[in-house]
């Protein structure tokens, strides 16, 4: 007996901190879920200023040598194009060939690349597949082509096997100032980079067709310089790029042309701007939340702010800017920053309050993209292939049409992009040194993975606790323990005890494989012929709803009172609810982390929470009261469409807001093959509605 005691008291102490754990599973909860919001809250305070990590890229070492020489030679191709465009007839066949042409001039090695636009849409069997191979179908037209047009320079230093790609977006037919002055940035840069002598890589200009929208074309020219297609696209009639010159068109190849791995690749656009200084603005979400390596975000703005003097900027919340609680939050912040350096100033933790703000709005943008997962411009293209990329976005205060201000910006981009290129031609290896996970705060402030992880692992850190707590309730409840019972009696318990478990997984499954039916769904519901968003929107609720019922009564016992479940069990569904969600968390967190982070913030709270509405009326208590309404609340809220309406219903105002709203926001993710999307039908709508049986079971 003395020995059993001695036993007893001498526990592990791990054993003995997870009985403390689960025996305190509401105060876990609670100290968890407050201490991750706060952490959340927290990191535009825990930002650090960007610094450039690998050596070799020396930004600035070198003096600029663009001068005003391929200024008025980019100038002379503006003028021609934008002369072009008074004639739209003959804009579209003679604005590739006078672009070729000016390649041709200066050396490079021409090709146009003739390509089909595919139309972006959901396909259940090749979600995370690749791109078809672009074939064309035998009843399409030839003005459903698109001509992209590649020249690439030979690097006198290099071997073929790396080079660096500029992409300049521009739509024959609708082309305008600003796109010519975009290809008039690159063509002087690729002028200059002909005469160098240092250049180790090999610089492929993409001229992409954007008739048919910007990231389509550059999409095709990848797939087809990765994987390429043989087919008769392959073959172009030379009388589409007609430009009356015979000699010159014997120069063009209609195949793909090709150079060795992309160390890096830059896309250019031009903005009407309407700030009081000349802006550059940086976009570098790709598709699932994939960024690119910060080295390449932190040149551009070191080059940009210091050798060109623009003002760098990245997308905000605006809404953010203005919120009266952000900016009281800040407040708060800068106070205890004030108090804490009192305490040791080599603590640097002080932040204003007005930066606070900015840097929330930042923060909020950037985990929203990186959540949502699609691409905010044409360089997500290149991260499908482990490129590093981003759009630059050039952005003037005064009108384009003065040749003075022209040329002033002519010369600055091309400078800064000559810089850019410069430091990744120093590069003896692709882009590894910095980070690949992190949230930008301002254009010169980011926060890694390592930082705001801890918020995501405080928030999800208390689901393990109170489903092994659910289940060890279970246990001690089990009537087969009692002390008048004989051994047979014992071992016909434990076996019903292990048969409601079976029944609560079993419920749990069941409404999983009905979410991903539910995610099937709109690939046949689109295919109704002349049905508009609302529409498609009601049918897909009907059939999931009609879905449901019909699940519940083929895979469930009929006897069974909800979806399986004995009355009374409803702490075994929420203990295999909690356990499905972390785990589906778990697995979200690695496909697209930003995702993850936002749908444990909205519904963590509500599946820990999830409470029998009849029993807390019955307990007539405070507390029953409060979490009765948290849980209607919360049911409220975390639903997808209305999480979606309230969110939009804040950026937007809710006076335009209306249900097929929801279904077209649906629809740009599974047509960019968001991980986004499966998350949302699998795992965030299957927790809604089991967390949604518990509170309505009948106990």
């Amino acid at each position: 007996m003395a020995e059993t005691e001695v036993s007893k008291k001498r526990k592990r102490p791990i054993v003995r901190l997870a009985v403390l754990l689960l025996s305190h599973s509401v105060l876990v909860s609670v100290i968890c879920c407050t201490a991750g919001v706060f952490g959340l809250l927290l990191l535009p305070v825990l930002a650090k200023n960007t610094y450039i990590s690998e050596n070799a890229l020396m930004p600035g070492s070198a003096s600029s040598m663009l001068s005003n020489q391929e200024v008025s030679e980019a100038n002379k191709l503006i003028k021609e194009l934008n002369n072009l465009h008074s004639n739209p007839l003959g804009a579209t066949t003679e604005s590739h060939g006078i672009v070729a042409k000016y390649m041709s001039n200066l050396g490079a090695q021409v090709n146009n690349h003739k390509f089909h636009p595919q139309l972006n849409q959901f396909h259940p069997l090749h979600f995370f597949s690749g791109p078809d191979s672009g074939v064309m179908q035998e009843n399409s037209t030839r003005s459903l082509y698109g001509i992209n047009t590649v020249g690439i320079i030979r690097a006198p230093r290099g071997d073929g096997k790396e080079a660096i790609v500029l992409v300049t977006p521009y739509n024959a037919v609708k082309g305008g100032v600003r796109e010519t002055l975009s290809l008039g940035i690159a063509y002087s840069v690729f002028s200059l980079l002909t005469r160098v002598t240092w250049l180790a890589k090999d610089i492929i200009w993409l001229v992409a067709d954007s008739q048919y929208g910007e990231y389509a074309p550059v999409a095709a020219w990848l797939r087809d310089y990765h994987t390429p297609a043989f087919s008769n696209l392959d073959s172009l009639n030379t009388e589409t790029c007609h430009v009356g010159n015979n000699n010159f068109e014997s120069k063009i190849s209609y195949g793909i042309r090709r150079s060795g791995t992309m160390a890096a690749a830059l896309v250019l656009g031009v903005a009407y701007g309407n700030e009081n200084e000349d802006t550059l603005g940086i976009y570098a979400e790709a598709s699932n939340g994939q960024m690119p390596n910060l080295d390449l975000i932190n040149i551009v703005h070191y080059l940009a702010v210091h050798r060109q003097g623009l003002r760098v900027k990245v997308e905000q919340f605006h809404w953010l800017l203005n919120s009266k609680w952000v900016k009281s939050l800040g407040e708060v912040f800068e106070s205890l920053g004030k108090m804490v350096k009192t305490l040791n100033p080599d603590w640097k933790l002080g932040i204003s309050a007005a930066d606070y703000v900015e840097g929330a709005a930042t923060l909020a943008s950037s985990l929203y993209h990186q959540a949502l997962g699609v691409p905010t411009g044409p360089h997500g293209a290149f991260r499908d292939y482990q490129v590093d990329a981003i759009t630059l976005e050039f952005s003037l205060r005064i009108s384009f049409d003065r040749l003075d201000r022209r040329n002033d910006f002519l010369l600055h981009g091309g400078r800064l992009i000559e810089g850019v290129i410069r430091s990744v031609n120093n590069l003896l290896e692709k882009f590894h040194q910095s980070f690949f996970l992190y949230l930008l705060t301002s254009p010169s402030k980011f926060v890694s993975v390592g930082v705001y992880m801890i918020a995501f692992a405080l928030l999800v850190a208390p689901l393990p606790v109170v489903a092994a707590s659910l289940y060890a309730k279970t246990l001690d409840l089990n009537p087969t323990s009692e002390k008048d019972k004989s051994a047979t009696s014992n071992e016909l318990g434990s076996v019903l005890q292990s048969w409601k478990w079976l029944n609560s997984v079993k419920t749990v499954f069941v409404v999983h494989f009905w979410g991903a039916t539910v995610s099937l769904l709109p690939y046949f519901i689109s295919q109704i012929p002349d049905s508009d968003p609302t529409t498609n929107f009601s049918v897909w609720i009907l059939l999931s709803i009609l879905s449901l019922e019909i699940l519940r009564w083929i895979l469930v016992s009929p006897s069974s009172h909800i979806y399986g479940l004995p009355q009374g069990e409803w702490a075994t569904l929420k203990s295999a609810t909690i356990s499905s969600f972390f785990i589906g968390l778990g697995l979200m967190s690695v496909i697209n982390f930003a995702t993850a982070e936002i749908g444990a913030l909205l519904m963590v709270p509500m599946a820990l929470m999830a409470h029998p509405l009849k029993l807390d009326v019955r307990g007539q208590s405070l507390r029953s009261i409060l979490r009765m309404i948290c849980n209607l609340v919360l049911g409220v809220i975390t639903f997808p469409p209305a999480t979606f309406f309230v969110f939009k219903g804040v950026i937007e105002g809710f006076s335009g807001i209306n249900a097929g709203d929801f279904w077209n926001w649906v629809e740009s993710l599974w047509a960019w093959n968001s991980a986004t999307y499966l998350y949302i039908g699998m795992v965030h709508l299957p927790c809604w509605v089991l967390c949604v049986q518990i509170l309505l079971h009948p106990c």
